[in-house]
Formats: structure tokens, sequence, C-alpha cells
């Protein structure tokens, strides 16, 4: 089978680069471009790490996300049917229909969320008070959206358990659904506050989703693996317009989609414990930026001279380049970990 899932990926890679420079051009015409941002601190006054470094940024595309999502889901649409009826042996731990149908809603649903705040802050509709929504409400909808998922996963997979590394499964039972929204929410938003550097994120995602393409494999489940292809192909084409300088970034409505469907991934094999370590650089920036908001509010001063994390080493001096090829190589680590204690 990894012969097969080799060529997907090849395949998914080559469309995807056909596609994205014409889809490039169009985010051009549509000026769904990158906005100057003007940040301030907890006393209302004006910062300059964030603007002394990314202003400059402003009028790149925003939303390759997008193509990602629409391309990985024609593809498998298209192929997904002719290797199920075809004499390939297709199997899963689960009922086929059903995991596709959670994994897919997964990643339409947090992508659509996404893709209506980008819209509204590309076409600043936030300031006209068009359709808008504050943080809190997003987060509600975000939660409501995970905890549909972990309900389908809980009743319709029957999945309430976890693998620990030399324990074997530990069953949750019904706590299986609130730890599953959980999980799911946050690794949506910790994704997204990850997505600040060229290449940043969708480095760390390629290189995470490769080892859950092992622990998928391992697992004898076609389904998973055969999705984490065409996204991985896809996602390779994106990169090499996404590393310094970048050409184009993913938006929201990429990093809410991946950062969630990356933990659904997970969810479904049964692999917490490898998602927290892979995902070990996402969680890091993302309790960075959580707890500077809190130090703000409670404590009246902060604790990182920026936050994320990614800020903070650019406020000391790290070049952009720098940080982003050493948070590759810390993930390389953390997923070989990962593998290491995954795979049994």
């Amino acid at each position: 089978m990894m012969h097969l899932y080799l060529g997907l990926v090849l395949f998914s890679f080559l469309i995807s680069s056909i596609l994205v420079v014409p889809f490039i051009n169009l985010l051009y015409k549509l000026k769904f471009q990158r906005q100057v941002q003007k940040t301030t601190d907890f006393q209302n006054k004006r910062t300059t790490i964030f603007d002394k470094f990314h202003n400059q940024k402003s009028g790149t595309p925003v939303g390759g996300g997008l193509l990602i999502i629409v391309s990985v889901c024609l593809m498998f649409i298209i192929l997904f049917p002719i290797l199920k009826f075809s004499r390939i042996f297709i199997s899963s731990n689960y009922n086929i229909e059903q995991e596709l149908f959670i994994l897919f809603f997964t990643f339409i649903s947090f992508g659509l969320l996404g893709l209506y705040d980008d819209i509204n802050k590309f076409f600043g509709f936030k300031r006209t008070g068009f359709f808008g929504l504050r943080m809190i409400h997003k987060f509600i909808l975000q939660i409501i959206i995970s905890l549909i998922i972990s309900l389908m996963i809980y009743f319709q997979l029957k999945i309430e358990f976890i693998y620990l590394p030399f324990f074997g499964a530990v069953h949750l039972s019904f706590f299986f659904i609130p730890i599953s929204t959980i999980i799911i929410t946050g690794f949506a938003n910790f994704f997204n506050i990850t997505d600040g550097l060229d290449g940043l994120s969708s480095g760390l995602l390629m290189i995470a989703l490769f080892a859950f393409w092992i622990l998928a494999n391992n697992s004898l489940d076609t389904v998973i693996s055969s999705f984490l292809a065409l996204w991985i192909g896809a996602l390779i084409a994106f990169l090499y317009f996404n590393v310094y300088p970048a050409r184009i970034w993913l938006g929201d409505v990429g990093s809410l989609s991946f950062g969630a469907t990356f933990a659904v991934i997970a969810l479904l094999l049964g692999k917490i414990v490898p998602l927290i370590i892979v995902g070990a650089p996402f969680i890091i920036e993302g309790m960075s930026s959580g707890i500077q908001l809190l130090s703000k509010k409670y404590l009246k001063r902060k604790i990182f001279p920026a936050a994320p994390l990614h800020l903070t080493l650019q406020s000391i001096g790290w070049e952009e380049p720098k940080i982003v090829m050493r948070a590759w190589l810390a993930g390389i680590i953390l997923a070989i970990f990962g593998l290491w204690l995954g795979i049994n």
C-alpha cells in the first residue's frame, strides 16, 4: 500500500503545483490580501514588535488554505471511489462512510468558519458591522462544531478510549466527549496562533502529518492514510510559495481547518500522546499567547516581550528564517519521539 500512498502524494503535489500560481493571481485580483495591522498593548499604547517585523508583509495574498481544502476534497472524491472499486484492499477500523464524513466535516466546517473570518478582515466588514462576530462568539462556534464532531466520534464510531504508551488502551467513557472537544478547539487555535511567520506553521504541519501518516499506515487505516497522502502533497506545493519571503499565506480558512483536522485524525487513531508530543510546537505557541493575555489582564504586566513565542524570538534578534528552520528541526525530533511512542 505504501507504493500507492506515495503515488497519491506525487499526484496531489503535481495538481496543486499547477493550480497554486493561478490561485495566487486570483487572490490579487480579488484583493484578498494581508492588511496593515495596528496593534496595541494592554495599556492601549502602540506596540512596535509586531509592526516592525510584519507590516512590510501587507499586500501578500491570504487564503492558500482554501486551495488546499478544495483540491484535497476534489482529488479524494475522484480517486477514492476508484481505489474502493478496484482490487486494492481498503481497510479501516471503523465504518468507512462515517469515518469519511467526520474527517471531511471537520476539514470543511472549520475552513468555512476561517473563511468567514478572512472575508470580514480583508473586505472591511468588521468596520461596517456586516455580519460581524466578536471573538467570543467565534470561539463559541468553534466549541459547538468541536462538540458535534466529538459526539459523532463517540456515538457513531464508538470511540471512547486513548492509547497510552506502555499501558495500552485507557477507556474514558462519556468523559471522552469533553476531552475531545477541548483538544479539537485547542489545536484549531494553537495552529492559528502559530501561523505568524513565513513557512512556520505549514512546515511544522508537514512534518507532523508525515509522522501521523506512518501511524495511520501502521494502524492499517486506508481512509486516513489516503487522506493524509493527498493533504501532504498539496501542502508541499503550497509550502514552496509560503517559505520566506512568502508569496501566499494560509489565512484563517487554512489554519483553523488544519489544526482541528490534525487533532481529529489523532483522535480517530487513538494517538493522543503522540499528538501532544508531535504537536508540541503548536501547543507552546498557543500557550505563550494565552499566558501573555492572562498576565496582562490580571497582573497588569507582560510575561514575554511579545507573544506568541516567535515574536519574542524576533524581538531578541533572531531572524525569521532562523526561527522557522530551528522550529522545523525541533518538529522533526518531536515527530521521531512521537512515532517511537506511538507505534505499537
